[in-house]
């Protein structure tokens, strides 16, 4: 029973039409037919009418993409974080001769707006301005939901009062399908099939808006695999010969949400987070960070020093996959990703039952 958050849980149903035979991508248009209902189908989820693309590639290729085809060398990056993928979208930005500028609040906390504001203060003052900023909803090593909203708005008033556009980028893989996201306000709004849309890892969703192009076509990318541009318009062809089982497999999952309905997903995600939560406090685990700030997708418990031995032993005695955290969480917090296919009252009691099991 596979119960981490990412690569989660697929459905029978997702198994099977990936195990169909596919259409060839290059030569059929069944193909590009079964692309461009997926595309629809996530635009539902995500909830826009912004372009949504599919490029092949796990999510990680999405992340990479938006620095490549955003940022120019030199240009200024705002890297707004309060976790480990929000560091590392700094990282990526030096690694294409960017200038990242990170924003950062301790793990345990909330984006530090004070900070924000102070950063878009001086690069006005400088008429220095940045051209991109970069946030993470879900930082799914702590399980900790970010609101959005306030950083969205304070990039907002800069650009109403400086001229200067922003492009904001945003990190949802974790979070997109199982709990909203402000995606019409989101230039590069970045998902991956292989968690709440419960399919298999391998290809990256970006929703563009049309700003979001524009800045990619001033900036005229010269790589291939993570340049954008050619994602644009692929009625006339895919830049490079796609994952054709990964696309029906993914197609799949997101009819099956499509159908579910949008609100009612969400109440399920909610739900399953809430019984993990109820379960947890009654064998007294504690929450990372707490709960205020915890994602309906993720929950992670604060188990200092423990976290790999009780994952370890929910395996071996009950068949249940957990897992812990990254890096310096690594064997102090354990992650319940109650997402996608997994989001499951039921399904969550089980794992609780094997966890109370354990550390009695």
């Amino acid at each position: 029973m596979l119960f981490t958050p990412g690569p989660t849980a697929v459905a029978p149903e997702v198994r099977e039409a990936m195990a169909e035979p596919q259409p060839n991508s290059a030569v059929q248009p069944e193909f590009t037919e079964r692309y461009q209902q997926l595309c629809d189908n996530l635009q539902t989820i995500y909830n826009t009418d912004h372009d949504v693309i599919v490029p092949g590639g796990e999510g990680i290729l999405g992340l990479e993409a938006a620095i490549a085809s955003l940022v120019a060398p030199g240009d200024r990056v705002l890297c707004i974080s309060n976790g480990i993928y929000g560091d590392g979208f700094a990282d990526l930005v030096d690694s294409y001769d960017g200038n990242p500028e990170l924003v950062s609040a301790p793990y345990t906390e909330g984006y530090d707006l004070d900070a924000v504001a102070a950063a878009l203060d001086a690069a006005a003052d400088a008429d220095d301005p940045f051209s991109v900023a970069t946030m993470v909803h879900c930082e799914t090593p702590t399980g900790t939901l970010n609101n959005l909203d306030p950083v969205l708005d304070l990039l907002d008033e800069y650009e109403t009062e400086n001229g200067h556009d922003v492009i904001s980028v945003v990190d949802a893989v974790s979070s997109l399908g199982g709990t909203p996201v402000p995606t019409d306000r989101i230039d590069l709004c970045l998902g991956a099939s292989q968690k709440c849309f419960s399919a298999t890892p391998g290809l990256t969703t970006i929703a563009v808006s049309d700003r979001a192009w524009s800045a990619i076509e001033k900036r005229d990318p010269q790589s291939l695999y993570t340049n954008l541009l050619p994602w644009r318009d692929v009625l006339d062809g895919f830049p490079y010969t796609h994952l054709d089982a990964n696309i029906a497999a993914l197609e799949k999952a997101v009819s099956l949400l499509v159908e579910e309905g949008r609100t009612e997903v969400h109440e399920r995600h909610a739900s399953a987070a809430e019984r993990c939560r109820q379960r947890g406090a009654e064998l007294g685990l504690s929450i990372y960070p707490d709960a205020q700030r915890t994602s309906p997708t993720v929950t992670a418990f604060h188990l200092p020093g423990r976290a790999r031995d009780v994952q370890q032993e929910v395996n071996d005695a009950h068949g249940i996959v957990l897992a812990t955290s990254l890096g310096e969480f690594a064997d102090d917090i354990l992650r319940v990703g109650h997402m996608g296919y997994n989001a499951d009252v039921t399904k969550v009691d089980q794992v609780m039952d094997a966890i109370d099991a354990v550390i009695e």
